[in-house]
C-alpha cells in the first residue's frame, strides 16, 4: 500500500511539475530550472530505500517530459519544407521511442525485489529433479564436464536424474544421404553414450531435428518424469549448491520457474579485444543484477534457456516448451504467465558459462534473440495477451521493444551527417534552447543511468554495444518483420581459437561507416570556417557528431581479435592435493584449472629437479555437502573417498611462492570431467569473488576519456591494418591440439 501511495504521489507531483515547467517562459529561466532539477537530482539520488528512488526518477522524469513537450512542438521542421521534414520527423520518431524505452526500464527497476534466500535443506520432502543438457555440435569434453557437474549436484542421489539429449545424433542425422555427415553423427553418439555410461547420466537422442531446442526438451520431457526440470545449456557447468539452493522455492505451489543468473568464465569478444574484462562490469551483470530483479518485484521474471528449475506440471499444461518463435524460453515463460502461474528470480550465480569467442559469434547470438523476440512481439503480442497483468504486459513489451534499437541507433547516427553534408535542417533549435533544453535533458537520463545502474554499467558502454550490434541486427530486423515466421534456430559456436591477432571477418562495414564519418568530420571542420551564418548550428551538430565518430572509433578496438589459443578458459581455484612422480609424493596447491589441465604449486622441490616431461597422478578429496548456512568456501572432505587422475607435466617454472607446473590430463573424457568438474565448479566462490571486484562504478568523464582514448588508438590502428591485410583470406581458426594448448592455458600469469 505505501508503495502504491509513492507512485500515486510521484504520479501527481510529476504532472504538476510538468505543467510549471511548460509555461512559456525565457529561455534562460528554463536553462535556470533545468539546472536546479539537477542539482536535486544529486540530493535524491543518494537517498535510501524506494523513497529516495522514486524521488529522484520523478524529477528526472520531469526534465525528460519537458524536453518531450518542446522537441515536439518547437523542434520539429514545417511541413511545407518536405525535405527536411519527413527526416525530421524520423529523428523525432527515434527519440520519443527511446524516451519510451527509459521510462519502461526506469519503471520497472524503481522497486527491485530482494528475494529471500531459502535452502533445501529435508530429504523427505525433496521433489524429484529430472536434469535436462540439451546439445547439438559442442565439444564432448565441454559437455562430459557439464554432465559431471550436473551429477556432482549436492541433493539426494535417488531424487535426480541427468539426461544428455542429444540433438547431433538424431536418427535423421545418422541416416543422412551426406556419408561423411552420417559417419560423424554415428562416432558422436557412440562417444557421448560412452560418456553418459561412465558418468551414470541418461543418453537421449530423438528421430528428427524438428522445433530445435524446444522440440529436444519436449523430448525429454517425454522421456521423464520428475516433478521438476532443470536446463543446463551444454556449455553451462552447476556448482554443487544449485538445487539446494532453488527446489526449495517449489513449495509455492503456483510458481512454474526459478531463473538464476548467467555467470560466464570468459569474456564476450568485445570485453577481451578492448582489454576490459578484469576491470569493467560485463555486459549482462546490468540485466541479472539489476532488471530481473525488477522483473521478479512484478512476477515477469522470464526464462532465459540455462540455469533454471521449472514445474513440469505448468509445462505440461501448455504442451511443453513453446517452439513459435527462437526464442522458447521467453515465449514458453509468457505462456505460463498468461495462465496465472508465477515465477522467481533467485540472485546467486550459481552456473558457469563460455560467451562466444568472436565477434562473428557473438553478433549471430545477438541476431538470434533479437530476431527470437520481435517474433514473440509479432506472432504473441505481449500487450494484447489474456490473463496478464498490466506490468507483466509491460515488462513483456519492454523486453520485447529493447531489440528495436537499431532504428533509433543508426538513425542517431545519420542525422548530424544530413545537416553537415546535405544542410537538412532537421532539428530547429537555437545553441541557448539547445543548452537549455537537450543539455539538461541528457544530464538527465545520464544522471538516471548513473543512479540506477552506477556499478553495473559503465557510461556510454550501452551505446557502444549497441553500435556494434545495430550494423548487422538492423537488417536481422527487416527480415523478421517480412516474415515473422521465417527465422531459423541457429546454434552459437563456443571454444573458437584464433592463431594470430587479426581482424574480424565481418568487419569492413564498421571501417567503412569509421570513414565516411571521418570525411564528414572533414567537411564540418571546412563549414566552419566558410559557413559562418550557421556557426553556432553547426558548432551544436559537430558536438553530437564528434561523440558519434567517437563510438565509431572505439568500436574499431572491438574488431581487432585478439589472439586467442586456449580452447578452455581457466578460473583461479585453491584446492591442496597431492602429486605422485616417480616414487616420491610431493604436496601441492592447485592455483589454476581448465578442463585439459592444471596449475600446481609444489610444497617442495622434488629430489631430481626438473620434472618436465615426467608421468605422474594427482590425487584429492572432493567437495563436502555445502554449508548452507553460510557462504564459506567449504573445505574438502577428508572421509570421502579421493579422486585422482593420471597427469603429464607439460612445463615448469619458479613461481614467488614456489615451482609452478603445468599439469596435462591423461585420463578418459570421463575421469577428466570428474575431476575438472569438482575442481573449477564444485564451489564457484572464487569466481563469484573475483566478478564482484568488477562491479565499481565509473564517472561519466572518466567514460568519455576512456571511448577517446580508444577512437584515437584504434581509429589509426584498425583501418591502417584493414588496408594493409585486405583481410588476407579471412580468419583461420581450429582447435588447438591438447599439447600445444595446455602451456599456455595453465601457466599464463592469473588474472
Amino acid at each position: 500500500m505505501l508503495n502504491l501511495l509513492l507512485y500515486v504521489f510521484a504520479t501527481i507531483a510529476t504532472i504538476a511539475t510538468f505543467f510549471i515547467v511548460t509555461l512559456p517562459l525565457s529561455v534562460e529561466v528554463q536553462l535556470f530550472l533545468g539546472l536546479f532539477v539537477l542539482v536535486a537530482m544529486q540530493f535524491t539520488k543518494v537517498m535510501p530505500g524506494t523513497l529516495g528512488r522514486v524521488t529522484f526518477l520523478t524529477l528526472g522524469g520531469v526534465l525528460v517530459g519537458r524536453y518531450v513537450y518542446w522537441r515536439v512542438t518547437q523542434t520539429v521542421p514545417p511541413i511545407e519544407n518536405f525535405y527536411d521534414f519527413v527526416p525530421g520527423v524520423l529523428l523525432l520518431v527515434a527519440e520519443l521511442f527511446c524516451i519510451l524505452m527509459f521510462f519502461l526500464s526506469a519503471l520497472i527497476v524503481s522497486d527491485r525485489y530482494e528475494r529471500p534466500r531459502k535452502v533445501q535443506n529435508s530429504v523427505a520432502d525433496a521433489p524429484t529433479v529430472d536434469v535436462f543438457i540439451p546439445s547439438y555440435n559442442e565439444d564432448p569434453g565441454l559437455v562430459a564436464c557439464t554432465i559431471a557437474a550436473a551429477k556432482n549436484m549436492d541433493y539426494p542421489k535417488d531424487k535426480f536424474r541427468v539426461f544428455l539429449l542429444d540433438d547431433g545424433a538424431t536418427l535423421q542425422k545418422l541416416n543422412s544421404t551426406d556419408q561423411k555427415a552420417a559417419l560423424a553423427a554415428y562416432e558422436r553418439s557412440q562417444e557421448f553414450k560412452r560418456i553418459c555410461e561412465d558418468l551414470g547420466a541418461t543418453y537421449l537422442a530423438r528421430e528428427r531435428n524438428e522445433h530445435a531446442k524446444a522440440g529436444n526438451l519436449n523430448y525429454g520431457l517425454s522421456r521423464s518424469e520428475g516433478d521438476l526440470v532443470v536446463v543446463f545449456d551444454a556449455d553451462h557447468a552447476p556448482s554443487r549448491e544449485f538445487l539446494r539452493e532453488t527446489v526449495a522455492y517449489f513449495k509455492d505451489p503456483e510458481l512454474f520457474l526459478v531463473q538464476t543468473p548467467h555467470f560466464f568464465l570468459n569474456p564476450d569478444p568485445i570485453e577481451r579485444n578492448l582489454r576490459t574484462y578484469n576491470i569493467m562490469p560485463s555486459e549482462n551483470d546490468m540485466f541479472y543484477g539489476m532488471i530481473q530483479k525488477g522483473l521478479d518485484k512484478w512476477d515477469a521474471t522470464f526464462f532465459c534457456g540455462s540455469g533454471a528449475v521449472l514445474r513440469r506440471a505448468a509445462l505440461n499444461e501448455v504442451g511443453g516448451f513453446s517452439g513459435v518463435s527462437i526464442t522458447e524460453d521467453c515465449e514458453t515463460a509468457l505462456e505460463l504467465h498468461s495462465r496465472g502461474w508465477k515465477s522467481a528470480y533467485v540472485d546467486r550465480p550459481m552456473i558457469a558459462g563460455l560467451q562466444p569467442d568472436t565477434l562473428a559469434s557473438f553478433i549471430g547470438q545477438r541476431s538470434r534473440w533479437c530476431r527470437g523476440m520481435l517474433q514473440i512481439l509479432m506472432l504473441k503480442n505481449p500487450m494484447f495477451k489474456p490473463g496478464l497483468s498490466f506490468m507483466q504486459r509491460v515488462a513483456y513489451m519492454s523486453s520485447a521493444m529493447f531489440w528495436l534499437f537499431p532504428f533509433p541507433r543508426l538513425v542517431f547516427l545519420l542525422a548530424p551527417l544530413m545537416f553537415i553534408l546535405f544542410n537538412m535542417k532537421i532539428y530547429i533549435a537555437s545553441p541557448q534552447e539547445f543548452l537549455a533544453y537537450t543539455m539538461t535533458y541528457i544530464l538527465a537520463v545520464v544522471t538516471i543511468q548513473s543512479g540506477l545502474y552506477g556499478k553495473l554499467r559503465w557510461p556510454w558502454i550501452s551505446e557502444l554495444y549497441e553500435y556494434i550490434q545495430s550494423i548487422y541486427l538492423f537488417p536481422a530486423i527487416f527480415s523478421v518483420l517480412m516474415n515473422p515466421r521465417a527465422p531459423k534456430f541457429n546454434v552459437t559456436t563456443k571454444g573458437e581459437t584464433l592463431e594470430e591477432e587479426q581482424l574480424s571477418v565481418i568487419a569492413w562495414p564498421y571501417i567503412i561507416v569509421f570513414a565516411v564519418m571521418l570525411l564528414t568530420t572533414g567537411v564540418l571542420a571546412w563549414r566552419l570556417q566558410n559557413d559562418t551564418g550557421q556557426t553556432a548550428l553547426l558548432g551544436v551538430v559537430g558536438i553530437w557528431h564528434v561523440f558519434n565518430l567517437i563510438i565509431a572509433g572505439a568500436a574499431l578496438g572491438a574488431i581487432l581479435e585478439r589472439k586467442e589459443v586456449r580452447t578452455a578458459p581457466r578460473i583461479r581455484v585453491h584446492r591442496k592435493a597431492t602429486l605422485r612422480l616417480r616414487d616420491e609424493t610431493i604436496p601441492v596447491n592447485l592455483v589454476e584449472s581448465n578442463t585439459n589441465g592444471l596449475l600446481l604449486q609444489l610444497e617442495r622441490a622434488p629430489a631430481w629437479g626438473n620434472v618436465l616431461g615426467d608421468n605422474g597422478h594427482l590425487t584429492f578429496h572432493p567437495r563436502q555437502s555445502l554449508d548452507r548456512s553460510t557462504d564459506a568456501t567449504p573445505e574438502p572432505d577428508a572421509a570421502l573417498a579421493e579422486t585422482g587422475i593420471n597427469i603429464r607435466v607439460a612445463s615448469q617454472r619458479a613461481g614467488s611462492k614456489g615451482i609452478l607446473i603445468g599439469a596435462a590430463y591423461l585420463d578418459t573424457v570421463a575421469t577428466r570431467a570428474i575431476v575438472s568438474s569438482d575442481v573449477m565448479f564444485a564451489d564457484l566462490t572464487i569466481p563469484r569473488a573475483l566478478h564482484n571486484r568488477k562491479l565499481t562504478g565509473s564517472s561519466v568523464v572518466a567514460g568519455m576519456m576512456r571511448l577517446t582514448r580508444w577512437a584515437l588508438y584504434y581509429g589509426i590502428r584498425v583501418p591502417v591494418l584493414g588496408l594493409m591485410t585486405a583481410l588476407r583470406s579471412g580468419l583461420k581458426r581450429k582447435p588447438a591440439p591438447v599439447e600445444q594448448d595446455l602451456p599456455e592455458s595453465v601457466l599464463a600469469p592469473a588474472e
